[in-house]
């Protein structure tokens, strides 16, 4: 037996150093081996071409990685290999992050798999985050410059693959929802080298003939590297100096392009985007269906109110003849009244001239010299008032009540 290194200590022995002295079983060798393996290695990448893949009924995968020199055994989960949108195939090159380790019951070295993506992604990637950067602070993303998709569009142009299922999905989608809508296709591959540059084109030709209310830019699903065209900064401009309002419809719901923050919209699928693109005619019509059942109980309701209004001021109402008769039995009651009080009037007037002719006749010189009484008056014919207006030997005249005579003064007496 070959000794063992005397600076290694035993993880499930405590601190003591293994001597020569010990004799570890299989089952110790092994496990040790792991914990050292597992505490000296932290997680990291590493890429390989896949071999020897196998899914297990459990829902794991067993495979290696190998490259020109050597090979080494590989394990993922199931529930990590969930979350990887794709299955490697042999020959596949892949960059794997995991953690190395010893499964102990049969010794084997292997790497335990938390993460694969397709070789090249990671540049990806990286090109990805760093263009999405660049446009953002361009403000190519910003929501204040991204049109309102038109409610009822007349014509809806498509930007995609003539072969694509997508577009059939779209086609369908559209023709289902709205059939009297006009569908214009502007025909570009989606995947392969110098697709990018094409999609950019059809863009610029649908903007440029001006046909279309709405334009869809859509494909399947698929990888990263699948969908890397819609990623490329030419589409993103083509996008941008787009005047028709877009919709995105790229990938499946979780994946997300530099197509889909430049769009005035992101849909999750491209059938999605078709739903966003147009109304439902049968949704429509039972809408207004509703509108008009509405409409309809409001104007019954209001009919009715109105009719109870109606009924309100026909009791009220009076003909244009009773009308007529009313006021004129008015007239005569006022005729009626001034008669009354201008009789009352005339009445008093008459009472108060008699009570002054009476206060005129008694007051009356003629009627005071009735009693016996006498005027004197001087020679100018004025009225003498007071004994000491006369002297003796002066002529007066006395007026009676019938006829006058001339006195002369004989005696003056003033007391």
């Amino acid at each position: 037996m070959a000794d063992l290194p005397t600076n290694l200590t035993n993880p499930l022995l405590g601190s003591s150093e293994l001597t020569p002295s010990r004799i570890l079983t299989v089952t110790e060798l092994n496990r040790l081996a792991r914990e050292v393996l597992e505490t000296s290695f932290s997680l990291f990448w590493v890429s390989g071409e896949v071999s020897n893949f196998t899914r297990a009924a459990s829902g794991h995968w067993y495979f290696s990685l190998k490259d020109q020199a050597a090979q080494v055994k590989c394990v993922m989960f199931k529930g990590r290999n969930s979350y990887v949108d794709f299955i490697p195939r042999e020959g596949d090159k892949i960059e794997a992050r995991c953690t190395v380790t010893l499964y102990e019951a049969r010794g084997d070295f292997q790497l335990t798999v938390e993460f694969v993506q397709k070789a090249g992604l990671g540049a990806l990637f990286e090109a990805f985050e760093k263009l999405k950067i660049k446009l953002a602070h361009e403000g190519l993303f910003d929501a204040a410059y991204k049109q309102s998709i038109p409610k009822y569009p007349k014509t809806i142009g498509i930007v995609t693959s003539p072969d694509a299922a997508a577009l059939r999905d779209v086609l369908t989608t559209l023709k289902r929802r709205n059939p009297a809508i006009k569908m214009i296709i502007y025909p570009t591959p989606v995947q392969g080298k110098g697709a990018a540059a094409l999609i950019a084109k059809a863009i610029s030709a649908a903007n440029t003939r001006a046909e279309v209310d709405t334009l869809i830019i859509c494909r399947g699903g698929g990888s990263m590297e699948d969908l890397c065209q819609f990623n490329e900064e030419i589409v993103a401009r083509a996008m941008d100096e787009c005047t028709i309002p877009t919709i995105s419809g790229v990938g499946h719901e979780t994946d997300f392009t530099i197509c889909d923050f430049v769009a005035d919209m992101r849909a999750a699928t491209p059938t999605a985007a078709a739903e966003l693109a147009c109304q439902d005619v049968e949704t429509l019509k039972t809408q207004l269906q509703q509108l008009w059942l509405r409409l309809g109980r409001r104007m019954d309701t209001g009919l009715q109110s109105h009719a109870q209004t109606l009924d309100y001021l026909a009791r009220r109402l009076i003909s244009p003849r009773q009308q007529i008769e009313n006021k004129t039995t008015q007239i005569d009651q006022l005729k009626h009244r001034m008669d009354i009080a201008l009789q009352g009037i005339l009445k008093s007037h008459q009472q108060h001239v008699l009570q002054l002719k009476n206060s005129l006749e008694q007051l009356s010189p003629q009627n005071v010299m009735a009693r016996g009484y006498a005027m004197v008056q001087d020679k100018s014919g004025a009225l003498i008032k007071n004994a000491q207006q006369l002297k003796i030997g002066n002529a007066v005249n006395l007026v009676f009540e019938k006829g006058c005579a001339d006195a002369t003064i004989i005696h003056v007496k003033t007391d």
